[in-house]
């Protein structure tokens, strides 16, 4: 049995969670869309969750997952055949740096054919948490070995943004779910515009097959489309048709320029197991979050349960922001 990665605190008592529960199901999330408010604390490796505050709790954080979370229909389905899910493995805590540049501009990467996980589709720097480190330092790990970046310390600021509940496959309708991670997107900003950053980049071909920053708005029209539903969303009509991309040539090694339709941005996440090129779904969801963190968009009512500000709650004076974000990389 794998180390418990992520464990709830359940009626005052630290409870492990098997592969198949739903962590937002287990925390109260009803029928709602979320996000939910959750607090939190990571220590050793370790993330432990409530839905109240707890002595210890270091943040509390928007906990989401996708409208069609495989795990909420399961809860729904208790009869399924759990044979063909995994009986030895609990749930994984992942990772993504959300990184800013200095002249607010935020790298995406796409992930190459090859992989096993979620191959295809744009997503930010991120993966697996080992055990016993440091989330600030699991996520410029990632940040390192997938794209070749080390920031300068003293030369960058951080926050969490927010908790997102993954799967993959992403529905019930591609068949059982392999993988199930918790993942905390950390809002990294450089002191470093895009060029002095893109000038840096080495990306990794086992991981990476390429490479693009959004501005704002386009990450906006891309944080609102919504996947799970069969009604599209009209972008704006000022969105440009493509974006600038690098792409790597097959050998790994060389590079060339690539022009991204922005139909391929907003692609949704398709019924039927088809790894089409797109952004994932949680990636949409920190987009918002970092949109928000800028102030660029208007968010829905909390009484709407769409929004959840990913600053600790301003009547709680003993939640700190996890952990303090100095800029030190420690």
């Amino acid at each position: 049995m794998a180390a418990t990665r992520v464990l709830l605190l359940l009626s005052g008592r630290p409870e492990s969670v098997s592969f198949a529960q739903s962590v937002c199901g287990l925390l109260g999330a009803g029928s709602g869309l979320g996000p939910w408010p959750t607090y939190c604390s990571l220590k050793r490796g370790q993330l432990v969750l409530s839905d109240r505050p707890f002595p210890g709790a270091s943040a509390r954080l928007p906990l989401q997952r996708p409208a069609f979370c495989p795990f909420a229909a399961l809860d729904q389905q208790p009869k399924a055949p759990g044979a063909q899910l995994p009986a030895d493995r609990g749930v994984g805590l992942g990772v993504a740096v959300i990184l800013q540049s200095s002249d607010q501009m935020v790298l995406l990467t796409r992930r190459t054919r090859t992989l096993s996980i979620s191959p295809n589709l744009w997503v930010p720097p991120g993966g697996h948490v080992e055990l016993h480190e440091e989330l600030l330092d699991g996520g410029l790990r990632e940040l390192w070995e997938e794209t070749g970046l080390q920031l300068p310390q003293g030369q960058f600021s951080w926050v969490p943004l927010g908790l997102w509940e993954s799967a993959y496959p992403p529905r019930l309708s591609w068949g059982f779910p392999k993988y199930h991670h918790i993942v905390l997107y950390l809002l990294v900003i450089s002191q470093e515009s895009q060029q002095q950053l893109q000038a840096k980049i080495q990306p990794n071909p086992s991981e990476v097959s390429a490479f693009t920053w959004l501005r704002p708005d386009i990450a906006a029209a891309v944080a609102a489309t919504e996947d799970g539903t069969e009604i599209p969303t009209l972008p704006p009509q000022d969105l440009p048709p493509s974006v600038l991309a690098v792409e790597l040539e097959e050998d790994g090694r060389a590079r060339r320029p690539l022009v991204l339709p922005m139909s391929t941005l907003l692609q949704t996440t398709p019924s039927t197991a088809e790894d089409k090129e797109r952004v994932s779904t949680g990636t949409k969801f920190a987009l918002r979050l970092w949109l928000q963190h800028l102030g660029r968009v208007t968010p829905p009512s909390r009484e709407s349960g769409a929004y959840m500000d990913p600053r600790p709650a301003k009547e709680e004076q003993n939640m700190d922001p996890l952990p303090p974000n100095q800029g030190s990389g420690k």
